[in-house]
Parts: structure tokens; C-alpha cells; sequence
């Protein structure tokens, strides 16, 4: 995985920017539900995670149906949370339309675990003895992640989870790291996005946008959702539901977008260990020579070397993600 871009509005202004300018898509209908918020058009429905508190004087009731639908995404840049909230949603009735190329490809998720939890389901073979950080609580988590080396951050944490803090600690050192995509609305997600930059990296849920440009900002995979019913779906977000949500409007699917940075990492693998060999050949001429101490370019060759057992770990991380492979015994 390539390094993240680090500029921490640029991922908001350059989704903004694939949406177009032009007022051809208009919003039609705006829910602010319980669990999830959807703004619809005429050709799609979009979902962001709907806030979690109450409210008496929101500006925008009555106001957003009929609005362009890009003029509306523009707050996704706000810090009210409601604001941020129905922005992602009007970006996401945009992107996850009709047409999406990387939803045309994504893969749906199959499985016996309960559709919140399908995509730990999915990728737990790539899992074992690993470090594993999901940031977010997803209920019956625990159950399905059972024997494996989980650390859940949490905003209001409860149990054995930590307060969203620790990602500075926990997240840099993770091999996986499961991002939730509130973190777009409350404006964590490019400094995760940045702390997770050696890990496999994952984005999703109902709030994804099928966006394959997350792919610059170090995010591997994409685990979204495909409306099955966007009229069911919006029935069931406009009357509270949660979890109801999943296999009745919308299921889950994985798209890989990070693949092409594995050839990136090779060429960095290759550039390095092609550095360190003629580090090591200056080294062994010095002291033929007759040099006596220490190699003047030894601190360099350490260093490389060093950034060649990174480069490394990070290639194999990202081959088994897609190999599908567990890890080898004894390996942490």
C-alpha cells in the first residue's frame, strides 16, 4: 500500500469534485431515520449512519428535497454532525448510482453471519494471528471475532473496548485495521486513514461511497453495500431500522481497490534491496581497502535495511489479503 495522501480536507474535496457540477441530479426525498439517514433521486438511493442524538433546531427541514444533490453533498465538509450526516448521504445517492463502475464489480458477500457482521466473516481466514483493530462496535462482534487478536475503539466505549484516542497507539502497529465510514462525517478519517498506512486497510459500511479514489488515501478494500430493494430499503431506514436493513434492502460486497499498489511496494522492494546490495559492496571495498572502524555509510545501510524488512512485511500483508491465506504458525 502506497503512503496516504496526508492533506486532511483533500478527501472531502476530491469526492466533492468527482460528483461534477452540474444540477441534472436533484434530491428527492430526505430521511433523517433512527439508525440511517438516505437521501433518494430519481435513479438511486444513498445512506449515511444517521447521528445518534436528538435535535429541535436543525436548519434544514423542508429544504433540502428539490436542491441539487452536489450542492447538499457540500456539507459533508461541515462539523455539525447532521449536516455532515445528510452530506454524505447526498454524495452517496450520487456515487452509488447507476453506472458505478467499481459497484458493477464488487464482489457480494455470502455467509452465515448475521449481514452486520458479514464482512469480519469474509475476511476472517486472513486473519488469524494477526492484529486486528475495527474501529467502531459492531454488535456480536465478539462472538464471530472469538480467538482472535481484536481491539475495538469506540467513541462511547463500553467492555473490553478502548476510547477512540488509542488508535494512536494500537492503529500504526495493526496488520488490519476495519474503518467504519463515520469516520467521514465526524472527520476522523484521514488521520486513521493515515495511522493505518503499513496495514491492510478496509472501509465499510451502508455509509461507503463506491469511490475508488479511497485507494490514494491508503484504504484497500471497500466493503459497501448493493441496494436488493431501494423502495424496501428506504421503508426500513424511514421507520428505525437497523440491522433490519441488511438482506432486506441492501447486502453487502467487497471491492478491491488496493491492488495496484502492490506493484508499487515491489518497485519500492526492488529500488531498496538494489540500494542495500550496493551498500553492502561499498562496505566490503572500504575495508578491503585497509579502512579500519566503523563503514562511514554504516548508519545508511542500517537504515535501509530496516526500511527493506518494512517494505517486506508490508508486501506480505497485502499478499495474503488477497491470497486468502492465514498466517503461518508462530507468526504475530
Amino acid at each position: 500500500m502506497s503512503a496516504p495522501v496526508s492533506c486532511p480536507h483533500l478527501v472531502y474535496e476530491r469526492i466533492l469534485a468527482s460528483l461534477g457540477t452540474g444540477t441534472g441530479t436533484r434530491i428527492d426525498q430526505l430521511c433523517l431515520g433512527l439508525t440511517w439517514t438516505f437521501c433518494r433521486t430519481a435513479q438511486s438511493i444513498g445512506f449515511a449512519q444517521s447521528p445518534g442524538l436528538a435535535s429541535r433546531t436543525l436548519r434544514f427541514p423542508g429544504t433540502v428535497a428539490g436542491r441539487p444533490a452536489a450542492e447538499v453533498a457540500a456539507w459533508m465538509r461541515s462539523w455539525d454532525p447532521f449536516e455532515a450526516t445528510v452530506g454524505l448521504a447526498a454524495a452517496n445517492a450520487v456515487i452509488n448510482g447507476p453506472g458505478n463502475a467499481l459497484m458493477a464489480r464488487a464482489v457480494p458477500i455470502c455467509g452465515t453471519a448475521p449481514s452486520n457482521l458479514a464482512v469480519f466473516e469474509h475476511f476472517r481466514p486472513c486473519l488469524e494471528r494477526r492484529k486486528v483493530v475495527v474501529v467502531g462496535r459492531y454488535p456480536g462482534l465478539d462472538a464471530l471475532t472469538d480467538g482472535l487478536d481484536v481491539t475495538v475503539l469506540e467513541r462511547q466505549p463500553a467492555g473490553d473496548d478502548l476510547p477512540d484516542p488509542a488508535a494512536e497507539y494500537l492503529v500504526p502497529a495493526a496488520d488490519w485495521v476495519f474503518l467504519t465510514a463515520t469516520s467521514l462525517i465526524n472527520k476522523t478519517f484521514p488521520r486513521l486513514a493515515e495511522l493505518a498506512a503499513n496495514a491492510v486497510t478496509v472501509l465499510m459500511g451502508p455509509s461507503v461511497p463506491w469511490w475508488p479514489g479511497f485507494a490514494d488515501f491508503g484504504i484497500d478494500f471497500i466493503a459497501g453495500v448493493l441496494p436488493i430493494d431501494a423502495g424496501r430499503a428506504a421503508t426500513i431506514a424511514s421507520e428505525g431500522g437497523g440491522t433490519r436493513l441488511f438482506g432486506d434492502g441492501v447486502r453487502y460486497a467487497v471491492a478491491d481497490i488496493g491492488a495496484g499498489a502492490m506493484a508499487t511496494l515491489k518497485r519500492q522492494i526492488a529500488a531498496t534491496a538494489e540500494r542495500r546490495a550496493a551498500l553492502k559492496q561499498a562496505m566490503t571495498s572500504w575495508y578491503d581497502a585497509g579502512n579500519r572502524g566503523r563503514f562511514p555509510e554504516l548508519a545508511e545501510l542500517e537504515a535501509v535495511t530496516d526500511a527493506l524488512a518494512e517494505l517486506d512485511t508490508r508486501y506480505k500483508r497485502q499478499w495474503d489479503a488477497r491470497s486468502r491465506r492465514p498466517a503461518p504458525p508462530g507468526n504475530a
